[in-house]
């Protein structure tokens, strides 16, 4: 019992040193994205739903914009038929949720970052292209969406805070997410000396590429917490670079939440879930492949 108690206090002590290092960099990183959500997102909104045919190549970079906002944006619009399906899937292959505040908050990670977004950012606007121009005579015309619906007619604000004090809405975001760090920062710590270092890290490389199909379908879960798990999982060493751009391209946030609830087929937002792991995972497989 003693050895136990010492081994959860060593942990935690690591877990909570790790963890209170990235405050600084978390609540400049949620400042700004405060600041852009509350004076930017109309300009941002008309952008993704005036691109008409070619809305992918500003939704492919407007789904960086960190945390999960623009996804329900994107998923209000093609559920009111503003947006195509190559726009919504460009959206929500690009949106990373919280990674991209945590990757920032962890300046050697900054690299990381840039191919991440890099990556994705690509993925998203091919994906867009092949959607919306190369197959889309393959695709039924109720699930092509875009062209028949209007931006005035969508409310899209439910998901932003408009009010009250940009630094308290900063502040209390990275308190947020730093607690969900310090949780799986516990839970993946206390898991790897549990079963021991060396058997966790055969396990999870046993999977082959079974990895990345996991990793996708972990992405799938409508909430920040998947990203801040995949994230946490390969910064210590857990999984693969493949593994996480297999989990955030897959990744919405509550993007696909806002999907099932704004768009009334539920076939076709099973198909798009099931799109959307497909390609999460295939993109996995792809890096790996290519020894990322």
């Amino acid at each position: 019992m003693t050895e136990w108690m010492e081994l959860l206090q060593e942990v935690f002590l690591e877990a909570w040193g790790d963890s209170i290092k990235m405050l600084p960099f978390l609540f400049g990183a949620y400042l700004l994205i405060e600041y852009i959500e509350r004076h930017q997102s109309s300009r941002i909104e008309a952008a993704l739903a005036g691109g008409g045919r070619w809305g992918f190549f500003p939704g492919a970079v407007l789904g960086c914009v960190p945390q999960c906002g623009f996804s329900a944006v994107a998923a209000n619009f093609y559920g009111s038929r503003v947006i195509t399906l190559g726009t919504l899937v460009a959206v929500f292959i690009a949106t990373s949720d919280e990674a991209i505040p945590l990757l920032f908050s962890m300046p050697d990670q900054w690299p990381t970052l840039g191919l991440l977004l890099a990556v994705k950012v690509g993925y998203a606007l091919l994906a867009g292209i092949m959607l919306d121009f190369v197959l889309v005579k393959l695709i039924p015309k109720g699930l092509r969406g875009g062209y028949s619906g209007h931006i005035q007619d969508v409310d899209c604000h439910e998901e932003h805070e408009e009010s009250g004090s940009i630094w308290l809405a900063a502040l209390r975001h990275t308190l947020e997410i730093f607690v969900y760090i310090l949780v799986f920062s516990l839970v993946i710590d206390l898991a790897v000396e549990g079963v021991g270092p060396e058997r966790f890290a055969a396990f999870l490389t046993s999977l082959g590429m079974a990895q990345p199909l996991l990793a996708s379908l972990v992405g799938l879960l409508p909430n920040c917490a998947a990203s801040v798990l995949l994230t946490e999982l390969y910064l210590s060493g857990s999984i693969q670079f493949s593994s996480v751009i297999a989990g955030l391209c897959s990744g919405a946030g509550v993007g696909l939440a806002v999907l099932f609830r704004a768009n009334p087929s539920l076939k076709q937002n099973l198909f798009i879930t099931g799109l959307l792991w497909a390609l999460g995972a295939f993109a996995g497989v792809l890096a790996m492949m290519a020894g990322l």
